[in-house]
């Protein structure tokens, strides 16, 4: 078989972002205001303090302006929701983010839903979750959003395809099934959302014209789980420990993917697959909300 396509996410979204800064640009030459996003970060949880300062590098690239809100903890649960109450009337943030994980005596449900769905640019609130299942205008969360951009951008047919996605988090794999199985150019695919309590997982991967992993699982799809020539967008992340690497760990995708990808047809890598991706839609939607203010 040919050598695999390499979906580089890193490359898709470079472009979407000298697209956006382009954008920014002519508005600044109207006269119009500047996209400004926020971001809360509770705590100093690793992962978050990384993917936040990633957001920041990213605004400033496009030509938004960002604020970073940072809070120790302990804080309350009452003092977070102040906090998001005075951003949702501040007319100079056009969207933010509340960073997760939160700290366990904080009920991350109650926090998501307080945010206005307006400004809501993490696409979790209950009303445009509501409003992506019905095909409805909203923002859709960064990282399904994100998917469906980089099979557009490089021209991946789904329409009539059966795709399988593994995992169903409210944050991947229920909302990626949804706009997956819409009527719309990247959507009309057979979709099967598979889970912990499926049975015979390997035959259901097998029968994948798309196969998405998304469960966290270092390495857990391997090549005798994957149909010749299907395409593979792994969506896992996991730090595992490696001496060799100056941080000491290495990322790890849900794909074993030297075993995997001689049988793809394409396939995402991983750092620089899905991740960027996730990143750049969090920009799309905030432009987004600054052009409905």
């Amino acid at each position: 078989m040919a050598e695999p396509k390499i979906l580089s996410g890193k490359d898709t979204a470079k472009e979407i972002r000298q697209e956006i800064a382009v954008e920014v640009a002519k508005r600044k030459e109207a006269g119009l205001k500047v996209p400004h996003l926020a971001a809360v970060l509770v705590g100093n949880d690793g992962g978050s303090e990384t993917y936040v300062s990633y957001k920041v590098k990213d605004c400033k690239e496009v030509g938004f302006d960002s604020t970073l809100i940072r809070r120790d903890d302990d804080i309350t649960e009452e003092e977070l929701l102040e906090l998001i109450a005075e951003l949702n009337v501040n007319d100079d943030i056009d969207g933010f983010i509340v960073q997760l994980p939160l700290p366990e005596h904080i009920d991350s449900q109650r926090v998501i839903t307080a945010i206005d769905p307006n400004k809501d640019v993490d696409g979790f609130h209950p009303t445009n979750v509501g409003r992506m299942n019905l095909g409805l205008d909203g923002f859709l969360p960064a990282t399904p959003s994100g998917i469906i951009e980089l099979l557009e951008r490089n021209g991946i047919e789904t329409s009539g395809k059966h795709c399988v996605i593994i995992g169903r988090s409210n944050i991947v794999g229920s909302p990626l099934s949804v706009l997956l199985s819409r009527n719309r150019k990247v959507g009309n695919a057979t979709v099967t959302l598979c889970h912990s309590r499926t049975k015979d997982l390997a035959e259901m991967a097998r029968q994948a014209d798309i196969l998405i992993p998304a469960l966290g699982k270092p390495e857990f799809v391997t090549a005798d789980m994957v149909k010749e020539g299907a395409v593979v967008v792994d969506v896992g992340t996991t730090r595992v420990p490696d001496n060799s690497k100056k941080s000491g760990f290495a990322l790890k995708g849900d794909v074993k993917f030297d075993e995997v990808a001689p049988k793809s047809s394409a396939i995402t890598p991983v750092p620089g697959g899905v991740g960027p991706m996730t990143r750049v839609a969090l920009l799309m939607n905030t432009l987004k909300a600054a052009r409905m203010q």
